[in-house]
């Protein structure tokens, strides 16, 4: 444990020195007001360190391996082609796209659709350095640094990612497709993307957020997303984590909903060696609905970790949540979703359910469902379900001359097609499917191999 609280203080010492070299790149984009902030979480991120498992919050999720790489800001563009993105983009959508490179913003690469006035699609880089004041009544409020290390560290290193903000009483027909390449080819880089989204009053938008990967070497990309759902907003989110199997992923998302809006949140986990989404969706006045969907598949030896919480802060409000994983080889998922019904929020309905099939005696899954509730005029239901593939089901395709490897890959997709039905875009629905059945055939032919 000695070395370990080491190697915990080496690094984050070596996290401290990359500090000072990011503010001395900074130039002028020193002298902002963000700045203040980001001085701040860097102090606070010095006094937490990283978690350990000692971290309740941790318990499951040892960052370990993490710190065993010196990762350096990705601060050197990488330039990539149209070509290059072909692969990354939903061919035959209409779509506002913002491309991210290693965490950085290529303008050469991105694309707004939409003409709408007061639509703002843009680098946060650029409005940051333009002033604009919007970013200061919100960045920084909503994802907490002061008790996150991981949030902490985004919000001092925090220079680019996506600034959105829709006017009020706007329909957005082009999806905004946040598009996050990484390219560790030349360097084992470090990148902290940081995105604010702020949608106005009666607005609906659907929106598309992937992570992609060129090279297989390691990198960390370490994300921060606050959104901010104002009065009968509406948005379907959908996110895509597809990183390089050597690569570190650590993610918050916090969303704040205002009276009468509705957000929804498909999560789908295919890549990274080591991944952590936290997700904290608070509905924060009446007659707010939230629907969080999650489907993760893991083997070799990957770790995914979701934690989410619903925070039903007023009364009328309803939530439901279902995530569902495939685990095989020696892989390790962890679920904690917490339900939250404060004192005032009476006439909650709140549904949670987690489900998990582990294909090898070898895989795990740590799974902690929690209803906390201070409100007595409620209805809040929990439940968590580990098992196997059905083996009468396959046996019943095999009997109808369905060989092995393709029944068993009809099953696991009939059990995922319950969260990806849930994509509302056709395109995009569409490219998870071949994404994931491609997965299942790739895991059953090294099964079979073995």
């Amino acid at each position: 444990m000695e070395k370990a609280g080491n190697e915990n203080l080496d690094m984050k010492n070596w996290y401290l020195s990359n500090f000072d070299f990011f503010e001395s790149k900074l130039n002028g984009r020193g002298a902002i007001p963000f700045h203040e902030t980001r001085r701040a979480a860097i102090s606070r991120f010095s006094a937490l360190g990283f978690p350990t498992p000692r971290n309740e919050e941790w318990k499951y999720t040892n960052v370990a391996p993490l710190l065993r790489h010196k990762f350096k800001l990705a601060h050197e563009p990488v330039h990539l082609t149209k070509v290059t993105l072909a692969e990354f983009v939903f061919a035959g959508l209409p779509q506002n796209l913002l491309v991210f490179v290693n965490g950085r913003f290529s303008k050469e690469l991105s694309h707004v659709e939409s003409r709408v006035q007061g639509l703002v699609i843009d680098s946060l880089a650029q409005v940051l350095q333009r002033g604009d004041e919007i970013t200061g009544k919100y960045l920084g409020r909503y994802a907490d640094y002061e008790n996150e290390a991981f949030i902490a560290l985004n919000t001092a290193f925090a220079d680019d990612g996506a600034f959105i903000r829709v006017p009020r009483h706007t329909v957005l027909d082009e999806p905004i497709h946040l598009l996050n390449i990484s390219d560790s080819s030349k360097m084992p880089f470090l990148a902290h993307p940081r995105n604010l989204l702020i949608i106005g009053e009666g607005s609906q938008v659907q929106i598309i957020e992937s992570y992609h990967h060129l090279s297989s070497q390691a990198y960390f990309n370490n994300v921060v997303t606050e959104m901010v759902l104002d009065e009968n907003a509406l948005v379907d989110h959908v996110r895509i984590q597809n990183e390089s199997r050597q690569s570190y992923h650590v993610a918050a998302r916090e969303v704040h909903q205002e009276k009468g809006s509705v957000y929804s949140s498909i999560s789908i986990d295919l890549g990274g060696a080591l991944v952590r989404n936290n997700l904290n969706l608070r509905l924060n006045a009446e007659n707010c609905e939230g629907n969080l969907f999650g489907f993760y598949m893991a083997s070799g030896q990957q770790h995914v970790d979701n934690h989410t919480l619903i925070d039903h802060a007023m009364p009328h409000c309803n939530s439901k949540e279902h995530y569902k994983g495939i685990l095989d080889d020696k892989a390790h998922g962890v679920f904690n979703g917490k339900v939250m019904v404060r004192p005032d929020a009476q006439k909650t309905n709140a549904y949670q359910s987690n489900q998990c099939l582990l294909l090898s005696n070898e895989a795990t899954i740590n799974a902690k469902p929690q209803l906390e509730i201070f409100a007595d005029d409620v209805k809040c239901s929990h439940g968590a379900a580990i098992g196997q593939l059905d083996e009468d089901a396959a046996f019943y395709l095999r009997s109808r001359g369905i060989g092995e490897e393709e029944a068993n890959s009809m099953l696991r997709y009939a059990y995922a097609s319950e969260v990806l039905d849930h994509i509302k875009i056709e395109p995009v629905r569409e490219r998870l499917d071949k994404m994931v059945n491609a997965g299942f055939k790739e895991n059953q032919r090294n099964f079979l191999a073995k």
